[in-house]
């Protein structure tokens, strides 16, 4: 068997997310079941992470095996693969790598981007939440700043959400704007359940001046979800990237 990396993009409006779950549409069960076609084989799918309900990903990559050695090279399997699959889902790449290369282990750093929209704009509903409060953009990023001191990231967690350790390494966060649009991006070695848009909606109040930088290292120093603000909307949040190391590419 020969082991194979699919980078791919999809809009997640229509999913549950990208993990396979009972009873749930997820982008996961999708590509299974379109590569096994395709393959005219049973060929399951592994991520590089989980997103949730209405996340996008302009960047995402999964890996899978198959009987075959020469997929990469093959421009009629990806455009049939393509064709099995709905419009919200694109595969762009297939790549050969190491038989024990692992799409969600091997990652080196993941990086997200979420979208604020300050006009109401219908090409934009899916993909970025709508907000009509002045934001201060230099407070916010003093704030996000805050994120690159620290490591232990409870506070910004799903309840009950199963991880094994809170510990993170950020190591890029900052928003930009132009006349429409608030864009934060940020990168780390892993993230939490819900970490960034949890994020996000506590940067909200720091940037309307009802959260001080004080206040917000409060938040990461308490290690309680209970503190921070609500999570920002799904919708506005898409993995925009994530590094591998050269070495698992044949």
């Amino acid at each position: 068997m020969t082991r194979y990396f699919l980078f791919l993009s999809f809009r997640g409006t229509a999913y549950n997310g990208w993990q396979v779950q009972p009873g749930k549409h997820t982008v996961q069960g999708v590509l299974s079941k379109a590569l096994s076609m395709v393959l005219s084989s049973k060929t399951e799918v592994t991520g590089a992470g989980r997103t949730d309900t209405g996340v996008h990903a302009s960047f995402f990559c999964a890996h899978f095996d198959a009987a075959r050695n020469d997929l990469d090279g093959d421009g009629q399997f990806l455009y049939n693969l393509n064709s099995l699959l709905p419009d919200d889902i694109a595969i762009r790449k297939i790549v050969k790598v190491k038989p024990e290369a692992n799409a969600r282990f091997d990652a080196l750093s993941r990086t997200y981007t979420y979208t604020i929209t300050r006009v109401k704009d219908p090409f934009a509903s899916d993909t970025a939440w709508l907000l009509y409060w002045p934001l201060d953009i230099r407070l916010m990023n003093d704030a996000a700043s805050v994120l690159l001191k620290h490591s232990d990231f409870t506070s910004f967690s799903r309840l009950h959400g199963g991880n094994k350790t809170s510990i993170c390494r950020v190591t890029h966060a900052r928003w930009q704007e132009d006349a429409e649009r608030l864009i934060f991006t940020v990168t780390a070695d892993r993230f939490l359940r819900n970490m960034v848009r949890a994020i996000v909606g506590t940067l909200i109040p720091a940037g309307r001046g009802k959260l001080s930088l004080s206040d917000f290292e409060a938040i990461l120093a308490g290690k309680n979800r209970g503190l921070a603000g609500q999570s920002a909307p799904a919708h506005g949040l898409s993995l925009t990237g994530i590094k591998y190391p050269d070495d698992l590419f044949i």
